[in-house]
């Protein structure tokens, strides 16, 4: 059965990636800014998550999958940060997906056996310098989705996917030569750090129904940095 999957953010970056991954054999939605890098037979909806209501009339009536995937990295001493910085990443990271998934969960509700995805970062179960803002920001989007999980279950299945550092524009400034990559896939035991497609592939594992026994988790993909001490 073809599922309907309704993106937030999908032209650049891991939303883009996830988009290549599914768009053979679903009907996909991307709802978004721009739609430059969006392959045909995608349909997109201009949308800012910041400012903007989602039109549900341009919406199908069920949905089978849901995935935001907006988000920061901004990354500096907590001296150095304002409180208006810490109202900006939640509200990109977090208030922002609240809104749409409030707008959207009547649709995913329809049929069982629907799946969200949300994504967080490593610096939430692992204390990271730097990492204020972001952490906290992300950090409430795991206690949101294992509660939201609790909650909707059979019916809805929820999960997050925590990356540590992936070579997307997003982490451009970060990664914005050889040397760099090299220094930052050093500090992970798998000696690299992670492509779009690798959180693409977990993502469109969790929306198939090969992940129908998976809910409330919260899935590292961040080349065994939460979790392996290589020194």
């Amino acid at each position: 059965m073809s599922k309907n999957i309704l993106l937030i953010g999908g032209s650049h970056g891991i939303g883009n990636a996830i988009v290549t991954h599914i768009n053979d054999g679903s009907t996909v939605y991307v709802a978004s800014r721009e739609n430059e890098n969006l392959p045909a037979g995608v349909t997109h909806i201009p949308f800012d998550a910041l400012t903007d209501t989602l039109d549900m009339s341009l919406l199908p009536d069920v949905l089978h999958g849901f995935v935001y995937c907006p988000g920061s990295i901004n990354l500096k001493p907590f001296k150095m940060l304002k409180q208006e910085h810490f109202e900006e990443d939640m509200a990109i990271n977090f208030f922002a997906l609240l809104k749409v998934t409030r707008t959207v969960l009547p649709l995913l509700t329809k049929e069982a056996g629907s799946s969200v995805v949300f994504f967080s970062t490593v610096a939430v179960g692992k204390g990271m310098p730097f990492h204020t803002s972001v952490a906290a920001a992300k950090g409430a989007i795991e206690g949101f989705a294992k509660a939201l999980a609790a909650e909707y279950a059979p019916t809805v299945r929820i999960n997050v996917i925590a990356p540590s550092l992936v070579d997307t524009p997003l982490a451009g400034r970060l990664l914005n030569s050889d040397d760099k990559k090299d220094k930052m896939g050093d500090l992970h035991p798998l000696k690299r750090v992670g492509t779009a497609d690798d959180i693409a592939s977990a993502a469109a594992f969790l929306l198939s129904d090969k992940a129908s026994w998976i809910t409330g988790q919260i899935l590292g993909v961040d080349g065994g940095k939460s979790t392996l001490n290589m020194g």
